[in-house]
């Protein structure tokens, strides 16, 4: 007989095994500190910092001294430039050759000998009649009331020899006397200066004169204007080119086509009229004739010319010094803002100068 407890079926009894105890106690710490990491690492994912040494945590409270990390400074952004290269300066614009003009006659237009006479009164530019006082034109023209007042030249070859001696270097200048014409008026008597008896007025030298009020008087002289720019002239040089100074002027008709308070309003829009029917044709200079008074004095009241009209429109300015020395007449349109005024000055001499530009007007014959 067996013993209780011992025998087939029983073993005896031993208790727990204390390392496995220790093991699991082990296991669960690692456990609880693991999912603690895993938990900071998504919660603090930021403050992970990558060095040398390896990875590490940056949380402000673990920091020795516990103050939290300085916000990272604010730096300006970083700007290239580029070195530009130094301005290359401008030059000084070359002075223009000086303009010595001799005038010729008409015949000169055709006969091949321009040049010659230019080079013989030493000259390098000549002046033609293309509008006389008398009110003839020096080529044909198609407008209609230089037809029908008969001013147009006949001759139908004249045109194309024009055309020929204008494309030669030698500078040529059209002369067009503006108002002192003879002609206009006794055909076409509403264009004409009146006197007080309702003839056409007439000056010192008994010729008529178109007056400058007349739209149709103005129309008509830039209208002759832009047939010689397109006859290939380099300059064209406006002559009695306001109201006439010279002979009975108590003689003209007072009132809206002669009221001396609106002379230099209407030159001065002649002349821009002028200068805006020659926009098509840039390389032609506009060019206006005046006296040595009106540059020193800026005005003339009987004429409606004006210094600051006359610099407005036209490239070059022609004068009848008198007495008025050269030198006062640069200064006076230097004054009144002309650029390089004494290569914009000619002045009109009886015979030919030396030095700088002038011109001879008085016709050469022979």
């Amino acid at each position: 007989m067996r013993k209780r407890g011992y025998g087939y079926g029983y073993t005896g009894y031993h208790g727990r095994s204390r390392s496995r105890l220790v093991l699991k106690v082990v296991i669960g710490v690692l456990a609880v500190v693991l999912a603690l990491m895993l938990a900071l690492f998504f919660l603090q994912e930021d403050r992970l910092v990558f060095s040398p040494d390896g990875l590490r945590l940056d949380v402000p409270f673990l920091k020795g001294d516990g103050a939290a990390s300085p916000p990272p400074e604010e730096t300006e952004p970083l700007v290239i430039v580029s070195a530009s290269p130094a301005p290359t300066p401008t030059p000084a614009p070359e002075p223009a050759e000086p303009l010595r003009a001799v005038m010729l006659p008409r015949s000169a237009l055709s006969d091949g000998s321009a040049a010659a006479r230019a080079a013989e009164a030493g000259a390098n530019a000549v002046v033609f009649d293309m509008k006389a006082d008398d009110g003839t034109l020096g080529y044909v023209s198609d407008l209609e009331l230089a037809k029908r007042v008969g001013a147009s030249a006949s001759d139908p070859a004249l045109n194309e020899t024009i055309r020929t001696l204008n494309q030669q270097e030698l500078h040529t200048v059209a002369r067009v006397s503006c108002f002192r014409d003879n002609k206009a008026p006794y055909t076409a008597p509403a264009l004409g200066v009146k006197t007080n008896s309702g003839y056409n007025w007439r000056d010192s030298g008994d010729l008529r004169w178109m007056s400058p009020t007349s739209e149709e008087a103005r129309a008509y002289v830039a209208g002759i204007c832009t047939e010689l720019a397109r006859l290939g002239f380099d300059e064209i040089l406006l002559d009695n080119s306001g109201y006439p100074t010279a002979g009975k002027l108590g003689y003209i008709k007072k009132g809206p086509a002669y009221d001396e308070s609106q002379f230099e309003s209407v030159i001065s829009a002649f002349y821009r009229q002028i200068k805006a029917a020659l926009a098509d044709y840039p390389e032609v200079t506009l060019s206006i004739r005046t006296d040595g008074t009106v540059l020193t004095e800026g005005s003339a009241p009987l004429s409606g010319q004006s210094t600051a009209g006359m610099l407005e429109n036209a490239g070059r300015i022609w004068a009848d010094l008198g007495e008025t020395p050269a030198e006062t007449a640069v200064q006076a349109l230097t004054a009144a803002g002309a650029e390089r005024a004494e290569e914009m000055l000619v002045p009109i001499m009886a015979s030919p100068g030396s030095d700088g530009n002038w011109a001879v007007l008085a016709q050469q014959t022979g």
